[in-house]
């Protein structure tokens, strides 16, 4: 065993991106994937802020999605993007921590706030009497500030873990960022008890959300097929199709990657699943939501057409 370093005062991050043509083709996809979701969630941010038709709990719920995926990729990108325009992979202690704090913090709160998304969808259209009463805007406001709190505490529990344990002399991190279980690989002791909680935890946040979420649209597909409207049932298939999509693209690589015991990880593999749910999530969430959702591009009409009117 290798001995430890306790003052160890930084990291290096190998990235993603090879030096080689493939490695400038990945990089230049990379940075157009991050200006296509900084622009389509700050899109969806202010449409709904400014349109009247959209401050309803569903939107208002969109928009803290928005806000989450624009902080998500924020966290991660810019740091890839500078690491291979200045050749420079290192990362300080304090930044490694800091950033695998909000990695933590976003990825959590986005995972429970796609389930309060499912519960929105559940109620409207089970129960599309009582949707003003159990969609309140109180709900909504203790279900966004639940999800950035419970995400906050869990990941201070990890990122304090993994910050206070020794470290071997070898500080190269195989992947993009600083993700803990990538981390462990360097400790200098044994981890099994903190993978066990990552399993635990992985469970608890991301696994029984899901279910939620697939027992809640299988009672909305059954009241899909009652509806007697063609139109009101291609409307809800359409709405709960969108979001159904958006959780299976975000929950499952995720999962698969944080439920697999360390023996059957690899780094290119578990490199390849984060850029799912770090990258490429955070864009097609505002392209999802947007191009299929009639009210949010009557939305952008009428927003284009105030701005023209005031040009004039």
């Amino acid at each position: 065993m290798e001995n430890y370093n306790q003052t160890l005062t930084d990291f290096l991050l190998l990235g993603l991106f090879p030096s080689s043509r493939i490695g400038l083709f990945l990089f230049i996809l990379i940075v157009f994937i991050f200006l296509m979701a900084l622009f389509g969630n700050l899109s969806m941010i202010i449409l709904i802020i400014v349109d009247t038709h959209l401050h309803t709990p569903m939107y208002f719920l969109l928009s803290q999605l928005s806000l989450m995926d624009l902080n998500y990729i924020s966290t991660i990108v810019p740091k890839m993007v500078s690491d291979y325009l200045f050749g420079n992979k290192s990362i300080s202690l304090i930044g490694c921590e800091v950033q695998s704090f909000f990695f933590l913090t976003l990825a959590v709160a986005e995972a429970l706030l796609l389930t309060s998304m499912a519960y929105d969808r559940y109620v409207a259209i089970c129960f599309p009497l009582h949707y003003p009463i159990r969609m309140s805007k109180k709900l909504c406001v203790l279900m966004i500030t639940g999800s950035w709190t419970i995400g906050s505490i869990n990941s201070c529990a990890h990122t304090a873990y993994a910050f206070h344990i020794p470290y071997c002399r070898s500080r190269t991190i195989n992947h993009f960022f600083c993700d803990v279980p990538a981390m462990l690989t360097l400790a200098c002791m044994d981890t099994w008890v903190y993978e066990y909680t990552v399993f635990v935890s992985t469970t608890l946040l991301i696994v029984f959300p899901f279910i939620g979420i697939a027992c809640s649209y299988g009672q909305v597909l059954l009241a899909i097929c009652r509806m007697q409207s063609t139109e009101g049932r291609k409307k809800a298939y359409s709405t709960c199709s969108t979001h159904l999509t958006v959780v299976t693209f975000y929950y499952a690589p995720f999962a698969y990657t944080y439920l697999r015991p360390r023996s059957l990880r690899t780094p290119t593999e578990d490199k390849a699943l984060a850029v799912l749910y770090t990258i490429l999530t955070p864009m097609l969430n505002p392209i999802i939501y947007s191009l299929r959702n009639k009210e949010v591009i009557g939305a952008l009409r009428r927003l284009i057409q105030k701005i023209s009117f005031v040009k004039m």
